[in-house]
């Protein structure tokens, strides 16, 4: 029986993160976040009908009196707009919330991303509780507390830092999981491996084929230490002003690729944000090895490993290597200076770069695919 595994989160903004089976069912957990009377719970389609209602009954043993509400949106990247932001407030409208009030946000990314800017937003910040069901949201993107909604000119270009209350990561939703979507989530462990500890690559390495089959111990575990590596450099960098930015290893092509898609990875027309970023972290890596900065063998063994886990590689076919360079103009990580680049020296180890001349990107480019 898979153990519970907790990760504190230290710094400005303290909190845990309980990772371990059947915590969505545990009324006195999730009532435990909760300081007022009013809760809020946003989901999407797909993962509404799983647990909605089975996290409401859990809060209600817990607190028959507390007010429970609903607001589910759409699923899929491109539902990550102001107008669902928008909706999102009304629902808090309609429940009445005070400012003692909760957030649970269950789901992916995308569901996190949002319920946390309208916690951000509502009076000027309530409570957020992530609730991930994928796995890409409990080693990513609900740790850390940064919120966002898309524009049509880019990803998670509006958005605040709003740490949660608590995180609350059943690894038994992981079972309803789709497989790309466990493989996307992989990518994202690649990352802690690639950028700061390359024992855990080989941990990876040696432990893929029972991640691929969802052995409980080896994702628990992948997943707490993915969550503490963040959790130690967000406690360090929580506005990603230095070292938190070398989380975004891969994220400059990987969300260049998903914005010239049109985010279109959920409808199944183009690459999702894991598949994205696998593709990315190639293309830092083999940036890296064009710089001289790092072995190109260390390119391969990234490469290889991305590979075995069923994850591209490679730049879609279509894809112009000229728009993808002016997409990452506009991505947040670059600044006054140009683009910059969370690049390596090898594995394990991850640098922040400027500077990088346009026509080493576009040579790179070029030789994974793009046109």
């Amino acid at each position: 029986m898979t153990s519970l595994r907790t990760v504190d989160v230290r710094g400005d903004s303290v909190y845990s993160i309980a990772i371990g089976p059947d915590l969505l069912d545990n009324g006195a957990t999730l009532a435990a976040t909760v300081r007022g009377r009013h809760a809020l719970i946003v989901s999407d389609g797909t993962v509404a009908p799983l647990y909605a209602q089975r996290v409401t009954e859990a809060l209600l043993r817990a607190r028959p009196a507390l007010s429970v509400a609903h607001y589910v949106l759409p699923p899929g990247e491109h539902e990550k707009t102001l107008a669902r932001f928008g909706e999102c407030l009304d629902a808090l409208a309609t429940l009445g919330a005070t400012r003692d009030a909760t957030v649970f946000a269950l789901g992916g990314g995308v569901v996190g991303d949002l319920a946390g800017f309208a916690a951000a937003c509502w009076m000027r910040g309530v409570d957020v509780v992530q609730l991930p069901t994928t796995l890409l949201a409990m080693v990513d993107s609900s740790v850390g507390g940064k919120t966002a909604v898309d524009l049509p000119a880019g990803k998670n270009l509006v958005g605040a830092f709003h740490p949660p209350r608590a995180v609350i990561a059943d690894t038994t939703t992981l079972h309803t999981l789709p497989e790309r979507e466990l493989r996307a989530g992989l990518a994202e462990v690649v990352k802690y491996g690639a950028i700061f500890d390359v024992s855990f690559l080989g941990w990876l390495e040696a432990h893929a084929d029972e991640l691929l089959t969802r052995d409980g111990d080896a994702l628990a575990e992948a997943i707490a230490r993915s969550c503490a590596f963040k959790a130690e450099v967000v406690a360090r960098d929580p506005f990603e002003r230095g070292d938190r930015a070398m989380l975004n290893f891969g994220h400059t092509f990987g969300h260049a690729i998903e914005a010239e898609q049109g985010y279109a990875g959920t409808a199944g027309t183009g690459l999702n944000h894991g598949e994205a970023v696998a593709v990315g972290m190639v293309l830092a890596a083999r940036l890296s090895a064009l710089l001289e900065m790092a072995p190109a063998s260390d390119a391969d063994r990234l490469e290889t490993l991305l590979l075995r886990l069923g994850l591209p590689v490679r730049v879609p076919s279509g894809l112009d290597a000229g728009a993808l360079l002016a997409r990452m103009r506009l991505d947040k990580k670059a600044d006054a200076n140009g683009l910059r680049f969370i690049l390596w020296v090898g594995a394990g180890e991850a640098r922040i770069v400027t500077g990088v001349a346009d026509d080493a990107v576009l040579a790179v480019l070029a030789g994974y695919g793009a046109a």
